[in-house]
C-alpha cells in the first residue's frame, strides 16, 4: 500500500531534470549542466513543471502536443514524475535519495 504524503510535508526523495540524447543514456546526462535539485514537494513539482516547459519552449526537449497534459499529470500530481521520461525526448528526470 503506498504511504499517503501530507501536502507540503518534503519527504526524503528529490528529481533532477537532465537534457540528454535520444536514448536517455546516462553519460549524455551531465550532472554540471544540470544541476538544479528538485525536491518531492508540491512547490518543488511545480518549478520542476516550469523548467520542462521552459526547456520545450526553447526546443531543447521534444513532448507532443497529445502527451503535454500527461507529462503535467505526471510531475505536479502523480507520486512517479520520472515516469514522464517516457513522454520526453532528449530529455529525462531522474530520482534521488536525499540525506
Amino acid at each position: 500500500m503506498a504511504e499517503v504524503k501530507k501536502k507540503g510535508v518534503s519527504t526524503k526523495r528529490a528529481f533532477i531534470f537532465f537534457n540528454c540524447d535520444e536514448n536517455k543514456s546516462e553519460q549524455s546526462m551531465n550532472i554540471f549542466y544540470n544541476h538544479i535539485v528538485y525536491k518531492d514537494t508540491q512547490a518543488s513539482r511545480k518549478l520542476l513543471w516550469s523548467k520542462i516547459q521552459n526547456e520545450r519552449t526553447e526546443n531543447r526537449i521534444n513532448i507532443a502536443d497529445e502527451n503535454l497534459a500527461e507529462v503535467k499529470r505526471l510531475i505536479t500530481e502523480d507520486d512517479d514524475p520520472t515516469q514522464a521520461s517516457a513522454l520526453m525526448q532528449f530529455g529525462a528526470i531522474k530520482e534521488i535519495d536525499c540525506l
